[in-house]
């Protein structure tokens, strides 16, 4: 019996800040709708709860550009990437990680006023999904360091 390998090479073109841009614009667009059906809000929950949605979102927002300068400083820099840059753009990507977890244990007692603590834990698993949608798209597209 013979076996032989092959050796399949796969290349990625790095994303551009448009692609990173449209991916995010396709998960935010629908992700208001996905919260209002997914968790069927009462009147009163809905207008307890958005608003404070709406705060938690501008700064997982501004977490979100900094993760995505994180990206962008990786792709100008794939070809040339060295070790301290690579150093750097690591410990700036646990730094926008470890910011993103802050703002979830920040929120949690808000939405657990406006919601209850089991309702707030079901919003926090949808948000959680949405965000594992986001990144795994956005990982797709981005190359590993050569």
């Amino acid at each position: 019996m013979t076996v032989s390998a092959q050796t399949v090479q796969i290349s990625v073109k790095p994303l551009t800040e448009d692609d990173i841009k449209l991916i995010r614009q396709d998960i935010q667009s629908a992700k208001d709708d996905i919260i209002t059906n997914t968790m069927q809000f009462s009147e009163s929950e809905a207008m307890a709860f958005w608003p404070v949605y709406k705060e938690y979102a501008s700064e997982q927002r501004a977490i979100a550009e900094r993760r995505l300068g994180v990206i962008l400083d990786y792709a100008k820099s794939i070809d040339t990437l060295t070790n301290t840059e690579a150093s750097s753009l690591t410990q700036r990507l646990f730094q926008v990680e470890d910011d993103a977890q802050a703002l979830r244990k920040k929120y949690f007692s808000k939405f657990e006023a406006a919601l209850g603590a089991k309702r707030a834990a079901k919003f926090y698993q949808v948000d959680n999904r949405l965000t594992m949608m986001l990144n795994v798209q956005l990982a797709t597209g981005i190359p590993l360091i050569p």
